[in-house]
């Protein structure tokens, strides 16, 4: 499977799920865009990376999804964008009458409405190359819910309603759009929440991954950030031509119950 002369616009990518799809596209030949709020030395480096060892061209550029107007100059940026994956999400836990305004409107702002903004950036570039693939990570919670994260839910929720639009407005012309929904991930910041977990349950690592992280998920595995790269590299692939307005769940059974 080959993306060879595409470009693949990833947001919120310089760790993670992001990250992960990111490699995974260049493995399949499309050249990337990564991004983050941060400009650091290591933002670029890892871009420098992924193109040393994939041969693809990779940039990354700095963009502060909460915004609107950089979430849009993010798209112009690139210069091409075939290819959109909204991935970046921020998560704040809270009952409702607790939860502060300030956490719930940046969570909706990157989260949701910056998947709003690239998308109306990017379709015009798809169309104009008679080809495009929308790809928003949304979450097992974007079809599911759990009590103390209203605003992730709300905005997950969105996202998939957000990618039921797309694909119908773009259902007649050589646009997919669909929503890749996650259970748990074993990204780095879930890794490094594992030794502090095993304390407070006085708990072995496997325990504490069965037991408490991985409740709701009946596979007791994390998903991997690869494997989310590589759904994401066969949702662009011209055998995912006639899949739009759906969601791909990669949750270890959690929707099935």
């Amino acid at each position: 499977m080959t993306l060879k002369g595409k470009t693949a616009v990833i947001t919120g990518s310089n760790s993670g799920i992001g990250l992960g799809i990111a490699w995974e596209m260049a493995r399949a030949g499309a050249n990337v865009v990564l991004n983050s709020f941060t400009d650091r030395d290591e933002d670029h480096a890892i871009a420098a990376e992924i193109a040393g060892e994939t041969g693809v061209t990779a940039r990354y550029i700095k963009a502060d999804m909460s915004k609107g107007a950089e979430c849009r100059a993010l798209i112009e940026a690139a210069g091409q964008c075939d290819i959109l994956i909204n991935n970046a999400g921020i998560q704040h836990v809270a009952a409702i009458d607790e939860f502060p305004t300030d956490k719930w409107d940046a969570i909706i702002a990157i989260n949701l409405t910056s998947a709003f903004h690239t998308t109306a950036a990017a379709l015009p570039m798809m169309r104009k190359a008679g080809w495009g693939r929308v790809i928003n990570i949304a979450s097992a919670h974007g079809l599911t819910a759990s009590p103390y994260k209203s605003a992730y839910i709300a905005a997950k929720h969105g996202v998939v309603g957000l990618t039921k639009t797309t694909a119908l407005e773009t259902a007649q012309e050589p646009i997919t759009a669909n929503a890749i929904c996650p259970g748990y991930v074993l990204t780095p910041l879930v890794e490094a929440q594992i030794p502090d977990t095993m304390k407070e349950y006085d708990m072995s690592r496997e325990d504490v991954i069965k037991n408490v992280m991985l409740t709701r998920q009946p596979s007791k595995e994390f998903a991997t950030v690869e494997q989310l790269g590589g759904t994401a590299v066969f949702l662009a692939s011209d055998a995912a031509a006639q899949i739009t307005g759906t969601t791909i769940s990669v949750d270890g059974g959690w929707t099935a119950l």
